[in-house]
């Protein structure tokens, strides 16, 4: 269920069916185990085809994406990276995040969820489907940029 102390807003419902794809990192299995449920719960609510993908780490999600873009209409890229006492936790948070961001600017809808924490307490209350629940905030960021995609789509349709 999800949680009421968690403000989702309104979950954008979409006109056509769309296939969702969810690229998860297990390196830190039990967080990501939450943030898909967040995930899914809303998902759920839509009817939406969800596909979960399993890759290592957070630096091989956007990898991931590009090989699957033409296979599904949105993603969600869901990982954790923790602090540690070396400069690991700056690459690999800054690095699968540009990489992100560019998979978007080539028209890709995706959630970002990769969470960026300094421990294992902050990484879990983000990722509580009853808590903070930002496995369904990246969720619902997804569905609005395919909203915006599908919006886009039909405005061109009509010029023609």
């Amino acid at each position: 269920m999800i949680s009421s102390k968690t403000d989702l807003g309104k979950i954008p419902v979409l006109n056509n069916q769309s296939n969702i794809c969810l690229v998860a990192a297990t390196y830190y299995k039990d967080i990501t185990q939450s943030l898909i449920q967040g995930c899914s719960e809303i998902l759920e609510k839509l009817d939406m085809e969800i596909s979960i993908v399993e890759v290592s780490g957070a630096l091989e999600i956007p990898t991931a994406i590009k090989l699957l873009e033409h296979k599904y209409d949105g993603f969600v890229a869901i990982g954790c990276v923790i602090r540690g006492e070396t400069s690991h936790y700056e690459i690999v948070s800054e690095e699968s995040a540009r990489a992100i961001s560019k998979l978007g600017l080539q028209r890709l809808c995706i959630g970002n969820c990769i969470l960026t924490v300094e421990n294992e307490r902050q990484a879990q209350e983000r990722a509580d489907p009853l808590g903070q629940n930002k496995g369904g905030e990246a969720t619902i960021a997804m569905l609005q940029l395919l909203k915006i995609k599908e919006y886009e789509k039909k405005r061109s349709a009509k010029k023609i």
